[in-house]
């Protein structure tokens, strides 16, 4: 009776708002399409909360009524039962020379007499056998039908603000996909993609919880709280003043329990977030920890944090278990305080500080003090999940203030199909202000040339790419696309025309089929198969359980990192871009396949304007100019002989990094390569 919500929301952790005030307007602002809904739930709150006030009063009206005068009638010869009829009969407003005040008791008196029904009379001459069942069965139906009320709007309130809040959910979480798709690669660079999941998925579950149970229960459970306590002081205030006086001391244990709990409850949260580290790790690495033998030692170190996981958990249920009897026993003391008060009062003068009291009064006091207890402890605990949902709605507009970085001109316009002819003049930029991670880049490529782009790690190579796809915008200069400023057509317009294949191939968890087509998804079969086979992807598609319609593992766990870079080729070939983007893989695969990825890539780049960060020699040797960037400068260019003959800084890098590469071409040329079949020298470190 007593009891209060489940452990969850104690367990849930609480992150105080900065702004409550404006973070509720905004949110609230989101619920102006569904407001119908949001005044129909107010609308069954007020009247379910009139329904549970009303029921005590009822009670007590059915025992003033008709059953102290009946056990007046039946035992009048016992001590101070005159003066219990007396007070009964002035209580009963139902009797016909009484009359109601306000209009919950004038409504409930029409209710009463509909169709006739005539109430008790004041001094009982009315009152028959038969006439006290019609009676007592009249306050009886009223009463199922206060309580059917109560529980059937309490079931719409929950479904018209779940129904309501899922709508407003929906629209947020597109919005800030929405969102994030539009923010630049500099906003992933500098947030983890785990918080920005967080603010999707549990920020919004918090809001979630909170409406859908917490705001309905805390709402309703302030209002009937309200209504209770100006019932009573309204009815007997010396009464009102004793059946509260126990309602400081529960709402201080609730708030003591509930923030013990809380923080244990943290100190348990983190330690989960140990267990599940340690055991992602060591499935991970299983590996790794079978082949040193430190099986052992990791079960030890699990058996630690594991232990530290229980002792938060054990800490925390003690405080959150001891609240609901606390609760719980401070209730029955209020209800003893309730009887005992009012048994002294009717076995007295039926009066306690000079106002009358009646049996019906009791039991409407009882009725009240148990309605009275039971949203203490909800409020006092869901107030903190609705602190911890205005905590999440602030990250989560915060995310959506964030200003994209890139945004197009006011009169942009899409960039009309072009050549494939790029220029780079005066171009600098720079990630942080003062930091140029590019200087002063000045270079023209005529359609259909192949770029190879080489330099050490964190020169800048990368920077280009980035700011010819318009990931970022030059700080100054220019970069032109067939004579065009890309800064005055549109970005969608831009990568339109060209095609991108990273280092790192990303592969979505669907089909082969569906991952070809990412790169042009109104593409037919016949599209995808031919660009699977110009990619000679085709050869290892067929071998796959199902085909292309084989469902790929989570990035593509299931298949090796040639065969990722075929799909990723034959995805870029089905987009049949004008200038094409390749970041070559560094790693080593086997010689089929590393002769495989070469033809396809002599394929797709055959035509088309191309920039390719370069780590293989033979990318190197067949580009129609290498681009030598050190230090934000290029610093040589030409093609790879006339580098080589400089004997400069590509002179340098050759030696140190490619040359491994052309002795194993030569050795293959010449037909004796001195290595295992099927396998190639290990790559140098990626330029």
């Amino acid at each position: 009776m007593f009891g209060g919500p489940g452990r969850e929301f104690l367990a849930g952790e609480t992150r105080k708002p900065e702004n409550t005030s404006r973070t509720l307007a905004r949110l609230g602002r989101r619920f102006g399409p569904w407001w119908p809904m949001l005044l129909f739930a107010v609308i069954c709150i007020v009247v379910s909360t009139w329904a549970q006030v009303t029921t005590p009063e009822i009670t007590g009206q059915l025992v003033d009524c008709y059953l102290t005068p009946s056990a007046g009638s039946a035992f009048g010869s016992f001590p101070g039962i005159s003066n219990l009829v007396s007070s009964s009969s002035s209580n009963c407003w139902f009797a016909v020379g009484n009359s109601p005040v306000g209009l919950t008791q004038i409504l409930m008196k029409n209710v009463f007499t509909l169709g006739g029904f005539s109430g008790p009379k004041t001094d009982g001459s009315n009152m028959d056998v038969n006439g006290r069942i019609a009676g007592l069965l009249r306050m009886v139906l009223i009463l199922v039908g206060l309580f059917t009320i109560s529980a059937v709007l309490t079931g719409l309130t929950f479904f018209s603000m779940t129904w309501s809040g899922q709508h407003v959910l929906r629209s947020l979480r597109l919005e800030v996909f929405q969102h994030l798709h539009r923010l630049p690669m500099s906003y992933y660079a500098e947030h983890e993609a785990g918080d920005l999941m967080s603010r999707i998925t549990n920020d919004a579950v918090a809001i979630e919880q909170a409406i859908n149970f917490a705001l309905v229960n805390v709402g309703g459970g302030v209002l009937l709280l309200v209504w209770i306590v100006y019932n009573m002081l309204t009815t007997n205030i010396p009464f009102a003043l004793l059946s509260v006086a126990v309602a400081p001391i529960m709402l201080v244990a609730t708030l003591y329990f509930s923030a013990q709990a809380r923080k244990m409850f943290r100190k348990s949260r983190k330690s989960m977030g140990s267990v599940n580290a340690e055991l992602q790790e060591n499935i991970s690495a299983v590996r790794e920890v079978q082949a040193f033998n430190r099986a052992e030692e990791n079960i030890e170190q699990f058996r630690v944090t594991s232990g530290d996981y229980r002792d938060a958990n054990v800490g925390a249920v003690a405080f959150s278990a001891a609240l609901a009897p606390t609760l719980q026993a401070l209730g029955y003391l209020a209800l003893a305080i309730v009887t005992c008060a009012g048994g002294l009062a009717l076995l007295g003068n039926g009066t306690l500080f000079g106002t009358v009291v009646s049996l019906g009064l009791v039991i409407t006091f009882l009725g009240y003090v148990q309605r009275f207890n039971q949203p203490i402890q909800q409020i006092a605990v869901l107030w903190t999940s609705i602190q911890s949902a205005i905590a999440g709605a602030e990250r989560i507009f915060g995310l959506l203030e964030e200003t994209p970085a890139i945004q197009d001109a006011a009169d942009a316009k899409a960039l009309p199909t072009i050549k494939g002819e790029v220029e780079f003049v005066n171009v600098t930029a720079e990630y942080e202000k003062g930091q140029p991670v590019l200087k002063d880049i000045n270079f023209k490529v005529t359609p259909g040339q192949t770029i190879a782009i080489v330099g050490p790690t964190g020169a800048g190579k990368t920077t280009i790419v980035n700011l010819l796809s318009r990931f970022y915008d030059v700080t100054s200069g220019k970069v032109l696309l067939d004579g065009i400023d890309i800064r005055t057509v549109t970005a969608e317009s831009v990568r339109r025309q060209e095609g991108i294949v990273l280092q790192d191939t990303f592969l979505f968890n669907t089909t082969v089929k569906e991952n070809i087509r990412f790169g042009k998804l109104q593409a037919v079969d016949d599209e995808v198969y031919a660009a699977a086979k110009l990619a000679h992807a085709d050869t290892f598609i067929d071998r796959l359980p199902e085909k292309y319609e084989t469902i790929l593992g989570e990035r593509g766990s299931g298949l090796s990192q040639g065969q990722r870079q075929l799909l990723a080729i034959a995805r870029a070939a089905l987009a049949d871009p004008r200038i094409l983007i390749l970041d070559e893989a560094t790693s080593s695969v086997d010689t089929r396949t590393e002769r495989l990825i070469q033809e396809a890539l002599t394929t797709l780049l055959k035509g088309r304007t191309s920039f390719v960060i370069a780590h293989r020699l033979s990318t190197i040797r067949n580009a129609d100019m290498v681009l030598v960037i050190n230090d934000g400068e290029i610093i040589e260019r030409g093609k790879h002989s006339e580098l080589l003959e400089k004997k400069g800084f590509y002179y340098n890098l050759y030696m140190s990094q490619f040359r491994s590469d052309a002795q194993f071409i030569e050795a293959m040329a010449q037909g004796s390569n001195g290595h295992k079949p099927g396998t190639k020298p290990s790559q140098a470190p990626s330029s």
